[in-house]
């Protein structure tokens, strides 16, 4: 049975998103186990009609709670008993084998730094979503936990986010790509231009730059970027995917034949739109921490937080931290070799 902790306070919505999430979540699998950490008197109303599923959570009340308004790297020295800290030292002490929130980017990041600690022979954690390309989904990989980045810094972003296709997305092979201005080796500024040489050198598949109009074309299955342009890519993919669904469903709104058109190809779009929708991926995996850490959307519902856990479980039973682990141990050999 895998135990995964959950921050029931994290979140636009919570805790009623995020409680919900964890009923469907538990509903869904049954070798799923829970610790609800959270104030215990907005939790416990919100559990009611949970007996089929009762033998399988555990509340924990968290009074202190950090805020998008707190500053990360304080709050989470200083709130040791809020959800953030308290779900870290659950993985770090091996109480629970994952941690899902939905709340402070920042109070994770420092969280999964601080109180899990950094893989051995990784400089930097990184964030790394799933996103559609057409035909699966691609990982971009920093989408900034990392806004300054040395060149060092990619080539171990490709070791985390070959690791993690392999053994949660099941790519036998991962393309790793490097976001350029370009496609030339040549291309860029200097800190990609210097890390070129050493993705060639890494052990996994480089397939060279990629270009930004390129990354949603299925060419690479990781997107290795710096924090700072992945987190660009992933906000102006967002803005897009939602304007342009907007503009369609203005269009065909827009008189009878559009909204006979629209009719006949509903189930197309609902499709389309689940596709597209980040809910069905689940969160970001943390990804260079000892531990499993998923962070959820802040405006997730209820499904996207049930699924934010599942994407947890996966990472837990594949063992996607030992395997990175792994992995870095070899790229550091090789450059010491």
């Amino acid at each position: 049975m895998i135990h995964i902790f959950l921050d029931v306070c994290g979140g636009d919505d919570a805790p009623k998103c995020t409680v919900e999430g964890a009923l469907e979540a538990l509903r869904a699998n049954p070798d799923l186990k829970l610790t609800l950490a959270g104030q215990m008197d907005a939790m416990t109303p919100l559990l009611e009609g949970s007996d089929d599923v009762k033998d399988r959570y555990i509340l924990l009340d968290t009074p202190e709670v950090i805020t998008n308004h707190d500053a990360p790297v304080m709050a989470v020295r200083q709130k040791k008993q809020s959800a953030i800290v308290q779900g870290m030292l659950a993985v770090r002490e091996g109480r629970a084998d994952g941690f899902v929130s939905a709340g402070s980017t920042g109070a994770v990041l420092a969280g999964g730094m601080f109180r899990l600690g950094r893989i051995e022979g990784v400089d930097r954690p990184a964030l790394a979503p799933l996103l559609p390309n057409g035909k699966d989904f691609f990982c971009l990989i920093d989408c900034g936990a990392n806004v300054d980045c040395l060149p060092q810094y990619l080539p171990q972003f490709g070791i985390m986010g070959s690791a993690y296709m392999k053994l949660v997305r099941g790519v036998e092979k991962p393309r790793v790509g490097l976001v350029n201005i370009g496609a030339e080796a040549e291309k860029g500024n200097a800190m990609v231009k210097a890390a070129y040489p050493m993705m060639e050198a890494a052990p996994f598949h480089f397939i060279g730059n990629v270009e930004g109009r390129d990354i949603t074309a299925d060419i690479a299955d990781v997107v290795v970027s710096d924090g700072f342009s992945g987190n660009l890519i992933l906000k102006f993919m967002e803005g897009v995917a939602g304007t342009l669904l907007g503009i369609i469903k203005k269009e065909l709104l827009a008189d009878t034949r559009g909204k006979i058109g629209a009719l006949i190809a509903k189930p197309a779009f609902k499709r389309v739109k689940k596709v597209m929708d980040y809910t069905e991926v689940g969160g970001a995996p943390l990804l260079g921490v000892n531990g499993v850490v998923v962070k959820a959307h802040g405006s997730s519902n209820a499904h996207a937080i049930a699924c934010a856990i599942r994407q947890a479980v996966l990472m837990a039973e594949k063992k996607v931290p030992e395997a990175i682990r792994q992995d870095i141990a070899a790229l550091n050999e090789q450059h010491e070799a």
